[in-house]
């Protein structure tokens, strides 16, 4: 039996994914849609761009799917909208929300729809990693407890509920002994683990725990500004295994548009953690958001002054989507998209030269990166720093190698020696690989 997967939206969202495959492990995995026998879709319903990739998605497997095969679509648009997408796409076997991703196989077997109250979290199951083989991402928490004026999230997620410690390091030793040796931590707010449990230094612990083992490279995604402190910072800084990668969507730097994002905290605050975080050796990304309703020009010009100012590694910058039960939805001055799109332009151009200007201080310098393998044209390898994150912030294209037969997965020291565009290009130097 043959089963195609398509994991949309974010890491997360993957982590459920891989859960799904390994309740799944008598299906070969198969990238032809038209060949496979089970066809699952995990849909994204973040935001109205990803609610139309996933509809689009959905279209698409039901024109393509042979006749007999199984289609199932599950995650978070299914959650949000169960009752209008199971009216309107009865092509589809199986429907399932965010809570019954373990329970696959069974749902499956049955051709049974179900929507769970209970949010799922990873317990450790068995899963199948996708798209590395050396690298996993691992999930700390779900839902989320802030209450910011644009997020739909916590509707249909739910409040924060984080995982034990205890059962987070098991996870990454078991990994470790199947080969992978490199990490991304990720939840929708990490700088809050362990607060639903009355643990304020949460992360912290864990990062303590997880410096405890040996030979493996971290990095920790998604931290929430107010739940950020100068102490985890520094724990970040001097820790052994996790990486000085500080991944913080700020959304705004004006304090009066982060009042009406419903953020919380002081801009001065804000800018203080930054100025702690961005070391010569450490890596920043952050995220913004144009066109809030009642965002000003004026609150637009400090933003667009701010990423001249502080010179971020990366910025994912997001059109302001509109989308119900959430505050900035019900508030009247909304932004014409006329007005977003030029703003976004003017955002644009600041950010292409802030991360040339990042990449600019890679020239010349040793830097242990893992090896990727072979661009799609077949005309460089692709290396990725561990500093950075896989995909999400790019990687290095190498021209030139002094070591012959290359191994995916292994470290090698490389020299990038040129800027291309908003790319680094360099070379793979003698010397031990790990």
């Amino acid at each position: 039996m043959k089963l195609h997967l398509i994991s949309l939206g974010c890491v997360k969202n993957l982590v459920d994914s891989e859960v799904m495959l390994g309740k799944l492990k008598n299906y070969k995995i198969i990238d032809n849609i038209q060949e496979a026998d089970l066809i699952i879709i995990n849909t994204c319903g973040f935001i109205e761009s990803a609610k139309t990739e996933s509809i689009e998605t959905i279209l698409e497997a039901i024109e393509q799917k042979k006749e007999n095969s199984t289609l199932v679509v599950t995650g978070c648009l299914t959650q949000r909208y169960k009752e209008e997408l199971q009216k309107e796409f009865p092509e589809v076997d199986v429907f399932t929300g965010v809570g019954d991703y373990d329970k696959i196989d069974k749902l499956i077997t049955k051709k049974q729809s179900q929507f769970s109250e209970k949010v799922y979290l990873i317990h450790n199951e068995d899963r199948i990693i996708t798209n590395s083989n050396y690298h996993a991402y691992i999930k700390l928490s779900e839902g989320c407890n802030q209450k910011c004026s644009f997020c739909a999230i916590p509707g249909f997620k739910g409040r924060l509920n984080s995982r034990e410690i205890p059962e987070i390091i098991e996870e990454i030793k078991k990994l470790k002994q199947k080969g992978f040796t490199d990490f991304s931590l990720a939840s929708q707010d990490s700088s809050s683990y362990l607060r639903d449990k009355g643990i304020r230094d949460g992360l912290e612990r864990l990062i303590d725990e997880i410096d405890e083992i040996e030979g493996i490279n971290v990095r920790i995604l998604y931290l929430y500004p107010t739940t950020t402190t100068k102490k985890l910072i520094k724990k970040i800084l001097s820790s052994k295994n996790i990486q000085n990668y500080f991944d913080i969507p700020i959304q705004h730097i004006s304090q009066t548009m982060l009042k009406k994002m419903k953020r919380g905290g002081s801009v001065e605050k804000l800018k203080e953690l930054l100025n702690l975080m961005q070391t010569e050796f450490s890596f920043v990304r952050t995220s913004v958001i144009i066109g809030h309703p009642d965002e000003t020009q004026q609150e637009f010009e400090e933003l667009k002054n701010y990423l001249k100012e502080y010179q971020f590694d990366r910025v994912n910058v997001f059109a302001y989507s509109d989308e119900e039960g959430t505050t900035a939805y019900k508030m009247k001055n909304k932004i014409d998209n006329k007005t977003i799109q030029k703003r976004i332009k003017e955002i644009t151009k600041i950010i292409k030269k802030s991360t040339k200007n990042r990449l600019k201080l890679y020239l010349n310098k040793k830097i242990e990166c893992f090896m990727d393998g072979l661009t799609d044209d077949g005309l460089f390898y692709s290396v990725r720093p561990k500093l950075w994150t896989p995909e999400v912030d790019g990687d290095i294209l190498i021209n030139e190698t002094e070591i012959e037969n290359l191994e995916i997965g292994k470290v090698y020291k490389v020299i990038p020696n040129q800027v291309v565009g908003e790319e680094l290009v360099g070379k793979i130097l003698k010397g031990n690989k790990k």
